[in-house]
């Protein structure tokens, strides 16, 4: 009995041990052609660059195209439409119900120290706060650095350990200029102290989410960088992120972590563009678009993925995958308990361990507010036919304003026409059919503009969607 015993507890300080450490770095409004190892030539990026040539860079990894439901899903592995809000709403930007599982959660109640530094915006004035949604150390931001061009007379940005205990607030320029290396130190600080625990304790791995503020707007960036990128304040911002990650990665070194620490660096959603916000925007990259449309460049991101003898190295794919995946790939590698409800993401180990290996994921849903405005299955790409706006009742018109009309149902082939330019429907009409009965399927579980489909998530008693009742009613007239 006393060698089971011994066996037992040898075997679960084994996988104590393997559990690696987790660190999401995500950065704001960052395009897919804004960094070197991407295409960029304006914008030097050489530690993004080097963290893509030992993992694997990934071309068909996708977010969601705005802040708030980009980072929902991201944390709850679901795609928004899925997602159970207060008193059962459905808002622009998503306000998840407490009683969603968050991914911090799940790591915390696997034995992980977990950590949130940077951005939130998931709904803290509704309840859903970081702590309570299971991160034990913070530093925060309720909600963004800003949101016009530049600062605002009057706008304060308050920083945050816990709710209601706020630690400096972002005022002027000049504090906006030390955002990123404010969150730096902090996530360093973050790392040391978990690495510094009784030599008779066994260490707890880590999970940190470091949510970078910039490069989204009003941009902020130190002396040190300012002036120094051949693309503006918007260059010199994403170079500083870039020397900051590298900063990271030193320490993880320095701390003897870094061959057990899985790093996934993306973007929340596309970048704004020119068109929207004049030199201070981003770069889709090959793609149509920009942030808050249906088109590629916003929902298409960097995904780069490094953990030194595990992840695959210095290989591209462009398998679909999405931030949606990272709960459950998380929940494999570290042996963590996934949530008892149903997810839309799936579990991409294989995928990002074994050479060679296919994407599990094969379809990729678009929803700007709660309309499904395309779907994607392998190479090909549905764009349905939609009224200006999109006839989206649950985002503000700053979104829906950058929605444009579409006349007739679009095919597009991805690997042939990233600029979304070529109509393949008369040509195509088997793949045509195909996707339509995919978005078909998605809306029965997901739901739509009209109301929830069977799959979504509902804690509170009363009606569900209320706004989408009211969509009804204006259509019955």
């Amino acid at each position: 009995m006393i060698r089971v015993l011994f066996i037992l507890f040898a075997l679960c300080c084994t996988l104590q041990a393997a559990q690696p450490n987790i660190l999401i770095i995500l950065a704001d409004d960052l395009g897919y052609g804004d960094l070197g190892c991407y295409g960029a030539k304006d914008i030097r990026t050489p530690h993004l660059d080097k963290m893509a040539a030992e993992g694997l860079k990934l071309t068909s990894f996708y977010a969601q195209p705005i802040c708030g439901p980009s980072r929902a899903a991201l944390m709850t592995g679901c795609y928004p439409l899925r997602i159970g809000e207060v008193k059962n709403g459905k808002n622009g930007h998503t306000l998840p119900h407490t009683k969603e599982v968050f991914m911090a959660e799940m790591l915390r109640d696997s034995g992980y120290r977990t950590g949130i530094v940077g951005k939130w915006h998931l709904g803290m004035n509704a309840g859903c706060d970081p702590i309570a949604q299971g991160f034990q150390h913070g530093y925060f931001t309720p909600a963004f650095n800003g949101a016009t061009r530049d600062i605002q007379p009057g706008a304060v940005v308050p920083f945050m350990r816990r709710p209601g205990e706020v630690v400096r607030t972002i005022k002027t320029q000049a504090d906006m200029d030390t955002l990123t290396a404010d969150c730096t130190r902090e996530a360093l600080e973050f790392m040391r102290n978990s690495n510094q625990e009784p030599a008779t304790k066994n260490k707890e791995p880590f999970f940190l989410y470091l949510a970078y503020h910039m490069p989204h707007v009003p941009l902020g960036v130190s002396e040190t960088f300012r002036g120094k990128s051949k693309r503006g304040l918007y260059g010199d911002a994403v170079e500083e992120l870039d020397t900051a990650i590298g900063d990271i990665f030193a320490e993880l070194k320095k701390l003897g972590l870094d061959d057990n620490t899985l790093v996934v660096f993306t973007s929340d959603n596309g970048p704004w563009t020119d068109k929207q916000i004049g030199d201070h925007g981003g770069s889709p990259g090959p793609f149509r678009g920009a942030k808050m449309t249906t088109w590629e460049g916003g929902w298409r991101v960097p995904g780069i993925v490094r953990w030194p003898g595990k992840v695959r190295a210095d290989e591209t794919s462009d398998g679909i995958a999405a931030t949606i995946d990272l709960l459950p790939t998380f929940a494999a590698l570290s042996g963590a308990k996934l949530p008892d409800a149903k997810l839309d993401g799936l579990d991409l180990t294989d995928f990002l361990t074994t050479p060679n290996a296919p994407s599990p994921r094969e379809t990729f849903l678009y929803h700007n507010g709660a309309r499904l405005t395309a779907v994607r299955h392998k190479d090909f790409k549905l764009v349905f036919a939609r009224p200006a706006g999109g006839e989206m009742p649950y985002m503000p018109n700053f979104v829906t304003g950058h929605i444009e009309s579409l006349p007739q149902t679009q095919l597009y082939q991805l690997s042939a026409d990233p600029t979304e330019s070529t109509d393949l429907s008369a040509k195509r009409p088997a793949v045509v059919k195909l996707l339509t009965q995919l978005a078909d399927e998605s809306r029965a579980d997901l739901g739509d503009f009209t109301g929830p489909g069977n799959g979504a998530h509902f804690f509170d008693e009363g009606p569900r969607w209320p706004k989408a009742a009211e969509t009804k009613r204006k259509q019955a007239k």
